[in-house]
């Protein structure tokens, strides 16, 4: 991503949406200042805030899928609001603040899995042998004799002292361990090391030691995204419980590998790290921002509700610090995307210093029929190609004539245009109805290949659609 330049940042986002050139290019720009940026002295950099974008357009032409296209190329926190559920009243709204530990919460997800990644051939080799110890039991001492006894042991364990069904247990295993030439064991390992190696053992059920995490221990304090965890007030009091599960290798394998990397990791410098990653990095993608502008034509009661939170989001687009339960963070340098259709109202009704908050204007087009048939099949995952996929794992093949992908781009046109604009959406509509008898009938089908052409796109929809008869109109 850091050598990226815009056009081929412009070209990777062209797999996955169509049209929309302007905003492209705005957001690819975005991001290679981003990376320039990241070049300057410390004093320039702290100076140089990102442009936020404002993208107006109607519904369905590609406004979240083009920020959400842009994290997973930059592997960046990312994350999505409505800008609408802050303007609920009572206990069902929520903070603005939660959109900033929101995408800390994404940062630290990110991190921790980049961590992991790098921790698992370790965790790999001890997880092996502990499968091994799992199989071949013995040789070993146990963990618990080393342990030091915990501050409530005097009260639980009568005194301190060790039950007669310990004692006896433990000099049982005393003598077991006599009897057995370790030598033995260590030659009987060695055969079970190279079988596991080879595969051979995948299917074989073993009792393997995991570490119980007990579900529902957080408190969680209203919607603020402060929640405590019960076993965090004692610390390290508490010792760490275990349980036995019993489970095949090749699940154990994952098992311990995951537990193993777990306790590898130093999560401070997870934390701080992803912290960094969140406050140079990120990107909020505020979504309806047209819900939260106040008309200048009407004004009813409602209205003051969303000028309240146009405020509330300004000092955080301006930039504050924003308490999280990782540590503080400033919202200054991360990068904020507006989204809206803007149909009953206008980017210049939003209060003044939130306008000057997102200089960059892009607006997208609406969707043409030509739109359509590319939509339908040139991204890498185009709707077609993904019901392709679903009716051929049934055995069904599936195919499209040109004709039949012309004619449903133009319903999907036709559609739009006579009753609700709901964009790209529309396709899915359409598709679904069309495959709907084929997908319901499938299990007692007997033909292999299926093809789809106009005729057949025409008989389904011949009742729902139908051109307007433009010489009515004429006098």
């Amino acid at each position: 991503m850091q050598n990226m330049t815009p056009k081929e940042i412009v070209a990777e986002l062209d797999k996955y949406i169509i049209g929309q050139d302007e905003a492209k290019k705005s957001v690819a720009i975005a991001l290679r200042n981003r990376y320039r940026r990241s070049l300057l002295s410390d004093e320039m950099r702290e100076e140089i805030t990102p442009k936020n974008i404002l993208m107006m357009g109607p519904t369905g032409c590609g406004k979240t899928e083009i920020a959400r296209r842009l994290s997973k190329l930059m592997k960046a926190p990312f994350v999505k609001v409505e800008a609408t559920k802050f303007t609920e009243v009572g206990y069902v709204g929520r903070d603005v603040d939660s959109m900033v530990r929101d995408l800390v919460e994404a940062a630290i997800r990110i991190t921790k899995q980049s961590r992991l990644q790098e921790k698992y051939d370790i965790a790999e080799e001890i997880a092996e042998e502990k499968i091994i110890e799992a199989i071949i039991p013995g040789g070993k001492k146990k963990k618990s004799e080393n342990k030091p006894s915990n501050p409530f042991d005097f009260i639980l364990n009568s005194g301190g002292y060790p039950s007669q069904k310990q004692l006896y247990e433990e000099n049982k295993a005393k003598e077991n361990d006599k009897k057995v030439d370790p030598t033995d064991i260590e030659m009987a390992r060695e055969q079970v090391r190279q079988q596991l190696k080879q595969g051979l053992l995948e299917e074989q059920f073993v009792e393997i030691e995991v570490n119980d995490t007990p579900k529902g221990n957080q408190l969680d304090m209203s919607n603020e995204g402060m929640s405590i965890a019960i076993g965090n007030i004692f610390g390290d009091m508490m010792p760490q419980k275990t349980k036995n599960k019993r489970v095949r290798v090749k699940d154990a394998r994952k098992i311990l590998r995951e537990q193993e990397a777990q306790n590898l990791l130093d999560m401070d410098q997870v934390t701080d790290e992803a912290l960094e990653n969140a406050e140079q990095n990120g990107i909020i993608f505020i979504d309806e921002i047209d819900k939260i502008a106040s008309s200048s034509s009407y004004h009813t009661g409602a209205d003051v509700s969303r000028e309240g939170v146009q405020r509330d989001i300004l000092p955080i687009v301006e930039g504050s610090v924003i308490n999280t339960k990782y540590g503080p963070v400033k919202t200054d340098h991360i990068l904020f995307i507006g989204a809206g259709a803007f149909h009953t109202s206008k980017p210049t009704d939003l209060i003044p210093e939130l306008q000057g908050r997102f200089p960059i204007r892009v607006e997208l087009q609406n969707l043409t029929k030509e739109s359509f048939v590319q939509i339908l099949t040139v991204p890498e995952n185009a709707i077609i190609k993904q019901h392709i996929a679903l009716l051929e794992t049934e055995g069904i093949k599936v195919e499209f004539t040109e004709d039949s992908i012309d004619e449903i781009a133009t319903m999907a046109y036709l559609m739009n245009e006579q009753t609700e604009n709901i964009g790209a959406r529309r396709l899915y509509t359409i598709l679904e109805k069309l495959l709907e008898d084929i997908s319901f009938d499938i299990p007692e089908m007997e033909e292999e290949q299926i093809t789809i052409d106009r005729a057949f796109v025409q008989g389904k929809f011949m009742d729902t659609i139908h051109k307007d008869d433009v010489d009515r109109y004429i006098l």
